[in-house]
């Protein structure tokens, strides 16, 4: 990964935990851009902070308890306060392409419980459409073959997303499908068309749900853009 991205998600970190305060119940989101934002809350539990958390994946949680951020099951909560993470692409009008990382359902379970949703993010994954980056889409290993061919009817070119020459397995034992789309004009009418195939799980299309997407660059600024519609 290139420097100037890795200082660009650095940045848009230290300026999300700007929003935590003690007492709150957060969201920790996954990848590479989340684990900054866990580190830094990690810096701020040491120094005093009390906050409770739930990880979107065995990796975020791994992380969390490294750091000794107090995690607790979905049973004990109703709602989240703040969840921080990730995206791969973020529209003009923040829809979110996500799931790069493998954790696209636990992260919209967590997402969809979340009062105020802050997506960090270097300043490259900001486009003006989706679609450069393919679209994630969760699928049950049983029939998937079928779910991959009602996929490929909605105009996509889907391909099996492996790791060491088998199929990868998501932390709720699925498989993934990355669908390449092009350039997305309606991404709520595919979101609905492609989650209306049986079999699919999910996909990594997150609409209208960011409350703030901070962009940070590498040369130490960071943009925050509001989600205006849910103000």
């Amino acid at each position: 990964m290139e420097k100037s991205a890795i200082n660009g998600k650095k940045i848009a970190a230290g300026k999300a935990i700007g929003y935590i305060k003690s007492g709150m119940t957060l969201g920790l989101g996954t990848g590479s851009t989340a684990y900054w934002a866990i580190q830094g809350i990690g810096e701020l539990v040491k120094n005093g902070l009390s906050v409770r958390a739930i990880a979107t994946s065995k990796q975020s949680e791994a992380l969390a308890r490294e750091l000794q951020i107090p995690l607790i099951p979905f049973s004990e909560i109703d709602h989240l306060d703040v969840t921080i993470d990730g995206a791969d692409e973020v529209d003009e009008h923040l829809n979110l392409i996500k799931g790069g990382g493998g954790a696209l359902l636990r992260e919209k379970i967590v997402a969809s419980a979340t009062k105020f949703y802050i997506i960090i993010v270097d300043q490259s994954k900001l486009v003006t459409k989706l679609g450069k980056f393919p679209l994630p889409v969760e699928v049950t290993p049983f029939g998937w073959e079928l779910t991959m061919r009602r996929l490929t009817a909605l105009g996509c070119n889907p391909k099996m997303r492996m790791t060491d020459n088998k199929p990868f397995l998501t932390d709720n034992s699925h498989y993934i499908l990355d669908c390449s789309f092009g350039s997305i004009d309606n991404p709520a009418l595919l979101h609905e068309q492609v989650s209306g195939i049986t079999g699919v799980m999910e996909d990594g299309f997150f609409i209208n749900m960011a409350d703030v997407v901070i962009a940070g660059s590498p040369d130490g600024d960071a943009e925050v853009i509001v989600n205006a519609s849910k103000k």
